[in-house]
Parts: structure tokens; sequence; C-alpha cells
């Protein structure tokens, strides 16, 4: 369509164009006419410069356009369009795709997508056969079948053939027999030192935890450690949490829990149909009943003997 010759009469209808991208564009100012386009039989749009400060680049475009075997243009539409070297915003990006690790916040909240692939059930709901049942013993038969569930290479070592094994007896294959090879251990005071700077860091006390909707106790992001810190620490592994990679109280937390999208908001009471704080004064007075009994006494209808 825009490769044809455009209508003479619509070409020529210049003054009609600007008098329409002036009206379009009150109080601002128009260009030069940049030219015409055809768009198609009897339909031809002009383009005219913007001058509007921030629109570096943009066109007025008025389209007009006339009926077959007429002599009057009339006029179409009118826009403001991006011309070839226009100044336009970058592309928008999601703000899930915009994020960054360090972007989160106090009081920020990062709802996490149901089928977040950093996250699984907890547990699968599915019926486990017991260690006993014929599924089981089907299942892992022998050391061959759990070799090959595990896809590990058994070996035919003898425990003496092993490099670097301890003497058997000694103090060292002892502690290494029940996973205590190392010669040194934290004490207790340097448990206790570590878990005051790790409680004083991410702890419950700081700015973010006191915003956050939960903590990380319940944070599918959470790591569990081992040892006796296990009780009150954890490692966080969501990229998006000021608390990356860091230990972390289990009374922690921030915005970017694995259940934010879940949480359920707290409720609000609603308000009440009667105001039970509210004194209704009533009418107690002597004077409008003594008015009523004497009107009732009055009218011959009390039921007292008659004179």
């Amino acid at each position: 369509m825009r490769g044809r010759t455009p209508d003479r009469l619509c070409a020529e209808a210049l003054d009609l164009a600007r008098e329409a991208a002036e009206d379009a564009a009150f109080p601002g100012k128009i260009g030069d006419h940049l030219g015409v386009v055809a768009e198609g039989d009897r339909v031809v749009t002009h383009f005219f410069e913007c001058q509007e400060i921030g629109y570096r680049g943009w066109r007025w475009a008025v389209t007009v356009a006339r009926a077959s075997r007429a002599r009057s243009v009339t006029l179409d539409e009118t826009a403001l369009l991006p011309g070839p070297d226009a100044l336009l915003a970058p592309e928008w990006v999601p703000w899930s795709e915009r994020l960054r690790p360090g972007d989160l916040g106090p009081g920020d909240l990062l709802p996490t997508e149901s089928d977040d692939p950093r996250l699984e059930p907890g547990y699968s709901g599915e019926d486990i056969p017991p260690p006993n049942s014929v599924l089981a013993e089907e299942a892992w038969e022998g050391d061959a079948g759990l070799a090959a569930a595990e896809d590990a290479d058994l070996s035919t070592n003898e425990p003496g053939e092993f490099p670097g094994v301890p003497a058997r007896g000694s103090i060292a294959a002892v502690a290494e027999e029940i996973g205590m090879g190392r010669p040194r251990v934290l004490s207790r005071h340097g448990l206790r030192t570590a878990a005051d700077r790790w409680e004083e860091a991410y702890g419950p006390g700081t700015p973010m935890a006191q915003a956050a909707p939960a903590s990380c106790m319940s944070c599918g992001f959470l790591v569990p450690m081992a040892g006796s810190l296990k009780q009150a620490f954890g490692v966080c592994a969501n990229e998006f949490s000021p608390a990356d990679g860091r230990v972390v109280s289990l009374a922690y937390g921030c915005g970017a829990h694995s259940e934010a999208a879940v949480m359920p908001k707290p409720p609000h009471p609603a308000p009440p149909v009667l105001d039970e704080t509210r004194v209704d004064e009533l009418d107690l007075g002597g004077g409008g009943g003594a008015d009523s009994a004497g009107g009732a006494s009055g009218d011959g209808t009390s039921g007292g003997p008659e004179a």
C-alpha cells in the first residue's frame, strides 16, 4: 500500500491536515511538513514535525481520505507517532526479570510463583512402601540393586586395602569412625560468640526481619545446619534475599519468603453492628407522664368510681 502513488487531492489537502495537527497538539507547536505516504486507495497520511520537548524525532501523523468520485477530502484520524530517529523508552521488561540480588529492602515483598523451579514440595504425598515390604525388597534387592539405583560403583577392596586408613585401635581411627576426624572443634565459648554475631547481623531485631511477612523457619529457601546450632540457625539460599549465602537466625525473615505469594493477610475486624460503647439518653422525667395521666382521667375513660 505504501509503495503506491498518493492520491492527488488528498496529498494537496495540506491545510486541512495542518489544522487537524494543530488542534491535536494544542497548545504545542507544529513544525515543518515532512511528507505524505499513501495508506490505500484515496487514503493519505501527512507527517508534521513535532516540536514538543521530550519528543525528539516524533511526528504528527494526520490521515485524510475521500470517497470514490468525490472531490472533497475529509479528516480520518490524527496521532503522534515515532519517526525513524525518535527518542523511545527502552523495551519494557517484567519486574521479575529486572530484579537483581540486593534490590530487596526492608518492607518490600517479593511474591514467589507457585511453579518456581527453585522450590519443590516438602512432601510428595505418595505412599512409600515400608522397608520390610515386598516392593521394598524388589526395589532394593542386595547391594547390586542399591548401587544401580544410586548410580554408584561398588568397590571390592578390603577395608585394610584403602589408602590412608588409621591403625586399628588408635584414637584417630575411633574419631574417624564416628565422624570426628578433626583434631580440635569449637568450644562452647566459640559457639556462643559465633551465634551472637550471626544473631546481630541476621536476627529478628533487624529492620528487614521486623517488616518480613514470616520467619525463615517456614521458608523453603532455608538450608538446615548440622550440629547444635541447627536449632537456631540455617543458611539462606535465595539469591534475591539480602542474606543469600549467609547464616541466618530461624527468627529472621525478609520479603523474599518462599510462601510470600500465598501468605494470608491478617484479617480486619468488621465494623460493629451495635455500638455498645455509646450511651443512649432516655427521657425519664415526670412532666410528660403527668400530662398523659391527666388527659386520661379527664376524658372519662379512667377506671375510678363515678361521683
